[in-house]
């Protein structure tokens, strides 16, 4: 057995795109629009997890969007979070919340934090290694909302 996907329900796929890509800074490795369903998927994985040689080895996200409108998919906590870890937490952090993303947990401790996707999908960033120095403003920062 292998870890092949997570699978996300998105509502707007541009929105989406724009912070998993664009402000998280994964890549878009296949789409498949699929008429006949009524939907696209859009695979997505983080340029660290390999080549495209290897694409069935790497771990990857799953964008599923429906193309016709469903009821708001809300804020059920019984998904968990999709984790990545990242070369410098407060580097990331910071172009995160430069691009207009809210740090709902702020990395506090130099090791972890976690921001939403535009539906509200949990992102925990977690620093390779060993936890980085305490450090202002991250150290003081409040939570914001929840993860």
């Amino acid at each position: 057995m292998e870890y092949l996907h997570t699978m996300v329900r998105v509502s707007d796929l541009e929105k989406s795109l724009d912070f998993y890509c664009n402000k998280l800074g994964l890549v878009e490795t296949r789409r498949h629009e699929v008429e006949e369903g009524r939907f696209t998927l859009v695979f997505l994985a983080a340029p660290g997890d390999g080549d495209r040689a290897r694409a069935e080895h790497r771990p990857e996200i799953e964008l599923t969007y429906n193309w016709d409108p469903e009821p708001p998919y809300g804020e059920a906590r019984n998904f968990g979070h999709i984790a990545y870890r990242v070369d410098n937490i407060y580097d990331i952090c910071q172009r995160l919340m430069d691009a207009g993303v809210t740090i709902n947990r702020p990395p506090r401790c130099g090791r972890m934090a976690f921001v939403r996707s535009p539906d509200n999908i949990s992102i925990e960033l977690l620093q390779r290694g060993e936890p980085l120095p305490p450090a202002e403003p991250w150290q003081s920062m409040p939570n914001t909302g929840h993860w």
